[in-house]
């Protein structure tokens, strides 16, 4: 076990580091992301997700690039520990203070967001309709701190808003299909209900809806911040150092995972939660009707 917030303050510190990153991941998404993920867009299946007869609230933590800000059904808020465009604003959402709602009216809300300071320190909550985690939650070293944002995300967004998290996994859809179920179940713990799940070649996608203003009061005992964990989280530098590829022997974890795999087949892949068989060439959708997030 180690001592994560020292992990995290140290990384969020060492700027040159976190800069070169920055660049590295804006060079990607505009010279290979766009050209070899046709059809499988991240930021195009959040933007399918959405319709609104109104202007969207949303923000992008992790935000990089700021990819939500040329559509302009949105008013985006892009946040990040170092942006790599001069449109995002620097946070760390990790450490975010949240203050007590606006009581105003839409059209004031949305001209305190346009006249926010650089860096954001803080932000009242039920202030977005909808929250992005695009390949975000993988970033941090500890289920816990996961966990935390998942939380500070239910309390920014609108009764009925969403969150939406994008995660990395280039395996099969069932691979993963316990950890997908975990996330489920300690998300859904904080006052959210998953209403859909998709599976990309390279990542997972999932949309929650915020269903209650307020969580369950016995998180913590009940585990649900360990449920939000990464395959990484099993491995160890002794392990990395002295593993043996020829002799490697799988963990309880993966002999679960493997378990909860065959018990999908001979069946196309199947999400256990809508009871529906999938083709394995078809993203997997739990609701394909778009979602109204303003009347």
């Amino acid at each position: 076990v180690g001592d994560f917030d020292k992990i995290w303050r140290e990384h969020c510190e060492d700027e040159e580091t976190l800069c070169e990153y920055a660049v590295a991941m804006k060079n990607l998404a505009d010279n290979h992301w766009a050209k070899t993920c046709e059809g499988e867009g991240r930021i195009e299946w959040c933007c399918r997700l959405l319709q609104a007869s109104g202007k969207i609230r949303l923000l992008d933590v992790g935000s990089c690039f700021n990819p939500f800000l040329k559509f302009e059904e949105f008013l985006t808020v892009g946040i990040d520990i170092v942006p790599a465009v001069e449109s995002v604003y620097k946070c760390d959402f990790l450490n975010l203070q949240l203050q007590q709602p606006l009581q105003l009216a839409q059209d004031a809300i949305d001209a305190f967001l346009k006249q926010l300071k650089n860096p954001i320190d803080s932000l009242p909550g039920e202030l977005f309709h909808v929250v992005v985690f695009s390949l975000l939650l993988s970033y941090f070293p500890s289920p816990y701190q996961r966990w935390i944002c998942c939380k500070k995300a239910h309390e920014l967004l609108v009764l009925n808003g969403l969150l939406l998290i994008i995660t990395p996994d280039s395996s099969h859809q069932n691979r993963h299909a316990m950890m997908m179920k975990s996330w489920k179940i300690a998300i859904e713990s904080l006052g959210f209900k998953r209403f859909k799940y998709s599976k990309f070649s390279h990542m997972h996608l999932m949309a929650f809806r915020k269903i209650s203003l307020k969580t369950t009061s016995d998180l913590v005992s009940r585990n649900y911040p360990g449920m939000l964990y990464i395959p990484q989280d099993f491995n160890s530098i002794e392990d990395e150092e002295y593993s043996n590829p020829s002799c490697y022997v799988r963990s309880d974890i993966e002999d679960e995972q493997l378990a909860y795999g065959f018990t999908e087949l001979p069946d196309a892949p199947y999400d256990s939660d809508s009871g529906e068989s999938q083709t394995s060439s078809i993203p997997f959708y739990e609701l394909e009707d778009p979602i109204l997030l303003l009347s």
